[in-house]
């Protein structure tokens, strides 16, 4: 199991840190996410399930995949006849973005993934790995807990920079040892900017889907405390 996830981490650092070796302009262009890009993509996605009977140009995911990490999309089976090839950003050309998509059965839409995500979650588990035990430091909810990081050999707490607040969230982790964002305080940020109020008990992970580029993945669900209204983990 720690060779596998090795040889996994290894494999999505270097194409990550690939772009170290590409020229400027194209770097940018793997790190910066585009409408029109994102408008290609979709483009090519309605038409291939137009010409294909409803079927979506999709990888087969197993049935308990998160649903942001679900639908990703194989550009093989829409390039080049619906579009000449992937995005720059996209990862399959170098980039750091993966594309996928939501609301596949009314209204498949086409989002992005920042990877970045991944591969830091993927280095904190390997470092769990080595330890031999998760360093649990404070219970958060239910089966939720913050990390002593330190035990981990960090000098400093990791943390994802959010695309959707560009603010920095932490890293938390459950009692069998996965590792999720928190994405409460963007819930809170958009909670109070929209003026939605969700009720208590209902996962409202949806509401930084609807008019952002991304998607929320690795994270738990999040509902609202019925007294205090802010964002909290879903308890099951």
């Amino acid at each position: 199991m720690k060779r596998k996830m090795l040889i996994s981490f290894f494999m999505i650092t270097a194409v990550l840190l690939s772009g170290c070796m590409y020229p400027k302009e194209e770097l940018t262009q793997n790190q910066v996410p585009y409408k029109d890009q994102m408008k290609a993509v979709q483009t090519a996605v309605d038409e291939f399930q137009k010409d294909n009977g409803g079927i979506l140009p999709i990888k087969t995911k197993e049935a308990g995949t998160p649903i942001y990490q679900k639908y990703p999309i194989e550009f093989k089976k829409i390039a080049p006849k619906y579009m000449a090839e992937p995005p720059g950003n996209a990862f399959e050309s170098g980039g750091i973005f993966q594309y996928v998509l939501v609301n596949v059965e009314t209204d498949p839409t086409v989002k992005l993934l920042d990877l970045r995500m991944a591969e830091t979650i993927r280095e904190i588990k390997l470092r769990i790995e080595s330890t031999g035990y998760p360093p649990y430091k404070e219970q958060i909810a239910k089966n939720v807990f913050s990390l002593d990081f330190t035990k981990l050999g960090y000098k400093k707490a990791p943390f994802a920079v959010s695309p959707f607040t560009n603010q920095n969230l932490s890293f938390v982790i459950t009692g069998d040892a996965e590792v999720y964002i928190d994405y409460r305080p963007d819930l809170y940020q958009m909670l109070k900017k929209t003026g939605i109020k969700p009720n208590p008990g209902e996962d409202i992970l949806s509401i930084l889907v609807n008019d952002s580029m991304f998607v929320p993945a690795y994270s738990l669900p999040i509902t609202i405390d019925s007294k205090t209204k802010e964002p909290v983990f879903l308890e099951e």
